[in-house]
């Protein structure tokens, strides 16, 4: 019987059979590209590019495969054997919930056999930039510690010093939030968030010694919805018909009140660099009306992006 129409996809996965196999068979010490080059029957010319490109099919199959070569040498890949049947079949939201739960469940063996440690699990949010850079602060165990033993927590955070009873450790876009309360808030209960990397001199109490806070409402997935800066109102201008696109970057606004051909919408910001970047990926079809302390954010943040001097 003929084939149908389209490649014929056999060869291609007999040979991501092949390497993957060749990978298994040295879980030590690894293989050299050259070496997966010729089992993949690529030209040695340029075989490399097309060999990235089938480690990187792999890796999307729920394999993990690092090059353990030194800086500058010739590349030695490895494959770590994990049971990846979870981040085949689970969602990239559900990936970053399970690990989130292992890491609160201190248990970083399971994660390491799951296929779950850093960078394994990210956010569909990941495309916005993050309020900071990627990274698992130092303080992040203590913190971790102090939610599930209850423990009171005392750091320096914008130049002021806090004590927080925690809540719950989360993260968004690899970037790790607290969420608490702070001791003078007690009384009337308002969940603050504080991003881990910016917390300084972190110190715990004795387990116990954090208050037990009631249940709450934790902030949705769209990082317009996060409480990191104090709220501000901001008003955008945008043509009617592009509306719609500005509500699904930014969620829905406080109040639109039309204005000639152009819509007004005012938004309640609580997280300003979230707000840039979905503004800059709008481009200049949305502008800030005001306040003037939010266009001249904006342009700072531009600035900055493009390793500029915001104008005075």
């Amino acid at each position: 019987m003929a084939n149908g129409p389209g490649r014929d996809q056999r060869g291609p996965m007999e040979r991501l059979v092949r390497i993957a196999a060749m990978l298994q068979a040295h879980p030590e010490g690894g293989v050299p590209a050259t070496k997966l080059d010729r089992v993949a029957g690529f030209p040695e010319s340029q075989g490399h590019d097309q060999l990235k490109r089938e480690i990187r099919h792999l890796e999307r199959q729920g394999w993990r495969i690092e090059n353990i070569a030194d800086p500058g040498a010739p590349a030695v890949y490895r494959m770590t054997t994990v049971d990846n049947r979870l981040r085949v079949r689970l969602s990239l939201d559900q990936q970053a919930a399970l690990r989130r739960a292992v890491l609160l469940a201190d248990r970083g063996d399971l994660a390491q056999r799951l296929g779950l440690t850093d960078g394994a699990a990210t956010t569909p949010d990941a495309i916005v930039p993050a309020a900071v850079p990627a990274a698992e602060p130092d303080s992040l165990r203590l913190v971790v510690d102090a939610v599930r033993e209850q423990r009171v927590l005392r750091f320096g955070y914008k130049g002021s010093p806090r004590t927080v009873h925690p809540e719950s450790v989360r993260s968004q876009n690899s970037v790790w939030y607290l969420r608490g309360v702070e001791e003078a808030d007690l009384a009337e209960p308002v969940v603050k968030t504080f991003v881990v990397s910016r917390m300084l001199d972190v110190e715990a109490g004795e387990p116990g010694t954090a208050q037990r806070l009631p249940q709450v409402r934790h902030a949705g997935l769209h990082p317009m919805s996060w409480e990191i800066d104090p709220p501000v109102e901001v008003t955008l201008r945008a043509p009617a018909d592009f509306a719609p696109d500005v509500r699904r970057w930014l969620g829905e606004p406080v109040a639109v009140e039309p204005d000639g051909d152009d819509v007004l919408l005012r938004y309640r910001v609580t997280h300003r660099a979230a707000l840039h970047a979905r503004l800059v990926e709008l481009d200049d079809r949305v502008r800030i009306v005001g306040p003037p302390q939010a266009q001249a954010e904006l342009v700072a943040f531009v600035a900055a992006a493009r390793g500029e001097e915001a104008p005075a």
